[in-house]
Formats: structure tokens, sequence, C-alpha cells
């Protein structure tokens, strides 16, 4: 399957101005809700076995049953993670639709091996559920990068895993509310989004490549090899190693919020039915995505990188003053939750969206922002694994210890590391004002 080269998916005639900023408005519409869907569809395949409680199975070894699923799906995910440094800074575009196709369909089988594999054994198999799940993102990503409206389709893309997971685990619950058990619920949820999957990845498909105006403004994106990744790396190291450490303590505390929102939401006394995990992921998706989408108004590249640090910064700002609220007494558990959701998604987002698009369309360097993300998701995604490795230990039997810990964590020490990775870029010569864009 080869990505098509026609102009627009909306033919639109001469290039007037009205007309040329009608199908640039067009181009944007169709990217955008193509890489939603496809990404909040790999969702489907993902997140539905972890609103299951699974209270009939023992523990193994003093650690509950589901914290062992979590464990094995997420250590499968964080090798493919790994892999995809290379996997998807090497991509070329033409393969990018069968590879996102053919690694969905293994984890949807992954899930079928789930239902048939007895527990506690069938746990190993969510391993090779999280396997192929982990390079979805790039290969996604790679469709909508190094256009003059990346941030806003990457912020759509984005957008879907603030809202996706709450969907995806409504649908568990109701088809387990229909009598559904909870081992075969997954495969069935994953055959649900996997059908709508293969329409939205035939639309990444016939995303026009990046034109001319594009390439000028933002760079030329390009399958990069192992020589160029490590200079690349070692070129920004004081930055990429803070921005690292930040998004690591970002990702072991969205994973906790997320894997464990049932548990949450009872450790705040709220019984929490289906609508309650849309509804407020949901407005954090809204939120977080009106945001970032205003950055693709900024031309200037260098402006527009700093803006997001900025932004990142207000971000953790915002999830200190919930907690704050919490234990004060003065913010309730739902407007905890969404506030914490925006303060924890507008760094993260940052650095889906803008951070590394950014920079390299103003330092001109080679290579793609599939590489440099998945630098900085390998080891967020390891840094997870260890804290679920220890979940069972740190605590105690509830996860509320351990959640808001994570949270206060993140939100103090994520605001120090971005703040001193924002100095280390300002005074590096390829970021200074003489080389904007």
């Amino acid at each position: 399957m080869t990505q098509t080269t026609v102009e627009s998916p909306i033919q639109l005639g001469s290039p007037s101005p009205g007309r040329e900023k009608l199908r640039s408005l067009g181009l944007f519409l169709w990217a955008a809700v193509a890489g939603f869907g496809a990404y909040f569809c790999m969702y489907g395949v993902r997140e539905p076995f972890k609103v299951a409680k699974y209270a009939g199975i023992a523990p193994v070894l003093g650690v509950s049953f589901k914290s062992i699923l979590l464990t094995s799906q997420v250590l499968g995910y964080t090798i493919s993670k790994f892999f995809g440094i290379r996997f998807i800074a090497e991509m070329k575009p033409e393969r990018r639709a069968i590879a996102l196709i053919a690694l969905v369909a293994m984890a949807e089988l992954a899930l079928v091996g789930f239902a048939v594999v007895p527990p506690p054994w069938n746990a190993a198999v969510l391993f090779l559920n999280g396997l192929p799940l982990g390079m979805v993102f790039g290969l996604v990503m790679g469709f909508l990068e190094g256009r003059r409206q990346s941030e806003a389709m990457l912020a759509a893309l984005c957008s879907s895993f603030v809202a996706a997971p709450g969907v995806t685990k409504g649908v568990g619950s109701w088809l387990m509310a229909n009598h559904i058990s909870q081992f075969w619920m997954p495969s069935l949820a994953g055959l649900i989004f996997f059908l709508p999957l293969l329409g939205f990845v035939w639309a990444l498909n016939h995303i026009p490549r990046p034109d001319g105006k594009d390439v000028r403004a933002r760079h030329e994106r390009e399958p990069i090899g192992s020589r160029d990744r490590w200079a690349l790396f070692l070129k920004y190291a004081p930055g990429f190693t803070l921005v690292m450490v930040g998004y690591l303590l970002l990702t072991v505390l969205r994973s906790v919020r997320g894997d464990f929102a049932a548990e949450i939401w009872d450790g705040l006394g709220v019984k929490a039915q289906a609508s309650t995990f849309a509804s407020s992921e949901t407005i954090v998706a809204v939120v977080t995505l009106a945001l970032f989408a205003t950055l693709v108004f900024i031309r200037n590249n260098r402006v527009a990188f700093f803006a997001s640090v900025l932004m990142s910064t207000l971000g953790f700002a915002i999830g200190a003053f919930a907690l704050f609220g919490l234990k004060a007494g003065w913010i309730k558990p739902y407007p905890f939750i969404v506030l914490l959701g925006i303060g924890m998604y507008l760094p993260y987002m940052a650095v889906h969206t803008t951070l590394f698009e950014r920079l390299l369309a103003v330092t001109r360097d080679k290579g793609n922002i599939g590489y440099l993300m998945y630098l900085v998701d390998s080891f967020g995604y390891l840094g997870y694994v260890a804290v679920m490795l220890c979940e069972s230990y740190l605590s105690h039997g509830s996860v509320m210890p351990l959640f808001i810990t994570s949270a206060w964590l993140t939100m103090v020490g994520g605001m120090l590391v971005f703040l001193l990775a924002a100095v280390c870029f300002s005074l590096h010569p390829a970021l200074k004002p003489a080389k904007q864009i």
C-alpha cells in the first residue's frame, strides 16, 4: 500500500487565495479526523481490559492479578518503544499504512489469546498485545509532521489519547454490563474499534505529502539512520535529557491515572460510571486541544518552541493547584480529576505537538519527530514499568497514596526540569534568534 500523491482529499480548482484557504482547511480537517480516529481506535485494542477488576483471581506471589496484567502489557509496550527508536526513525512513508494495520491486527489476535488461555497464564499474552501497539503512534504521527498546520493536526491526534481511554473503557464496562465475560470483553471491544480503524488508515494514506511551502516553513522530514540519530541527540543532549526526565514523570503519572482510573475514583469517594470516565477525559481533551491548536498561528518557529515550554510550565502549575485544592478541601473530586488532567496533558502534549516539531523547524537538522518522540517515550515507559513492578508494595493495598505522591512529584519536579531545559536550549547556538525561520 503506497501513500497517494494527489493534491488534496478535496479538489477545489484554481489556487486563488480564497480557494487556497478553503483547500488548506479541507486538508486540515481531513488529516485531523484521520489521525484522531486511527489512534482513538487503537485504544479500543489497548484499554478496555483495564476496566475489569478481576476480583475472582487470586494474587500471585502477593501481587494482584490486575497489576500483573498491567505490568505484562506495559512491558511489551515499553520494549516496543525501544524498537521504535529505529523502526519509526527509518520508516519509509509508503510503508506506513500497511505496517499500522498489521500491528493493530497482531494486538487484536493477542486479545483473543487472552480469552482462550486460562488465568493466570493469560497475563503473558498481554505482553504480545502491548508489543506491537507501542509503534502505532509514530506511524500515525509520520503522516502529519513537517507541515505548516502540524501543531493543529498533532493536537487533534493527541487529544485522542486523552479522550479515548475513558470512552473505550466505557465500552468495556457496557459490554460487561451486557453479560460479556471479563476475559472475552477485551477482544470484542477491540473488534468493535478495529473495523473503523481500517477506514481511518485509508484516510491517512490519502493525505498528500508536505508541499514546497511546508518544507520551507518546517524543513523536510527524512528517515534517519543510526549515525545521524546519535549526532542529533548529542547536539542537544543537556536539553533533551531534562525533557526526558520531565516526560518520564508525566508518563508515570498519566499511566497510573489511566490504568487505575476506577480505583482512583473509588478512593475519591465517587462511584464512577461509564459516563464519568468519558466526560471527564473529554473535557481535558477539548481544553488541551484548543490551547495547542493556537500555536499553529505562531509562524516564528523559535517563538513557538519556547511558547510550548511556557505552556508546559503553566500546566504543571495548574496540576499543583488542583492537588493543593483537593488537600485543602475546596476542590471536589470531579473538578480535581479534570484540572489535574489538564495540568498533566499540557506538557505531555507540548512534547508531542510542538516542542520537537518546532525544534527541527528552527534548527533545520536532519531527522523526524518520530525518532525524538520514541527516544523520550521509551525511557518514560521504562520508568512506569519500574513503578508497576513495585506497585503492590508502594501502594499498601490502595493506589491512592501512589497516585497522589506521583502527582506531586510530577508537578513540582516537572516544572523545575522544563524550566532548566528552556535555559539549556536558549543558550544553544542553533536556537539563537539569528536562526529563526
